[in-house]
């Protein structure tokens, strides 16, 4: 099947770039493209894209808010979104997550990397650059602009999950997870699973931040 992509930037240099990367990528096709925030929510709601590629500093309006309106906690119908910056420690960044990105990638990112995180969009997995997983959140952790994801759960999370939670946070992929507990890629999405109802996460980028700002991660 081939997964349907908006690219969303300002820069007709770098829209022309990431349409020509993805080109190259196998089941990966580029069905629109968008010059600001306000135009890429407009396209994405006409084309109903599987994944849109969303720069965050647009003008009109900035990829933060256009994150909002295409895949925030309120939105019945969410357009998975990959953001995706010059910065490794921007704000902006931060705040996309929040608002329901599904991950983010610098915009040095090889076409390998770029393409697992359209694919990772879709499954309603996420992929944060591992090079800055730790030191963003870290960076932004206890910010006060996620307090309810901050939140204990009811249900106490399991020393297993605990161990699950630390990986993850820290950048690990799924069989990475699993070779470095010495347990099943099956049990690793079990768990993953398991945390993102206890904690009222929806992917495993809310996750990672849960655990920064609840200071389980503090490096």
């Amino acid at each position: 099947m081939t997964i349907r992509v908006l690219v969303a930037d300002d820069q007709d240099l770098v829209r022309t770039g990431l349409r020509l990367i993805l080109g190259t990528l196998e089941g990966l096709e580029v069905v629109g493209e968008a010059r600001d925030g306000e135009e890429a929510v407009r396209r994405a709601r006409e084309l109903r894209p599987d994944v849109c590629l969303m720069d965050i500093r647009m003008p009109v309006m900035d990829g933060v808010e256009a994150t909002r309106r295409l895949a925030g906690p309120e939105v019945t119908d969410p357009i998975p979104v990959v953001v995706i910056t010059t910065f490794d420690l921007d704000e902006y960044v931060h705040g996309a997550l929040v608002a329901g990105a599904s991950g983010f990638l610098l915009k040095d990112a090889g076409p390998e990397l770029l393409g697992e995180a359209i694919r990772a969009a879709t499954r309603g997995d996420a992929l944060i650059s591992p090079s800055i997983t730790r030191r963003l959140l870290a960076t932004f952790a206890g910010t006060g602009s996620a307090a309810a994801v901050r939140r204990q759960p009811i249900d106490p999370l399991t020393d297993r999950e605990e161990e699950v939670l630390l990986t993850l946070a820290r950048g690990r992929t799924n069989a990475e997870i699993a070779a470095e507990l010495h347990i099943s890629l099956s049990t690793v999405k079990t768990h993953i699973g398991s945390l993102m109802g206890k904690l009222g996460a929806r992917n495993r980028v809310e996750i990672a931040m849960w655990g920064y700002e609840t200071g389980r991660i503090r490096d």
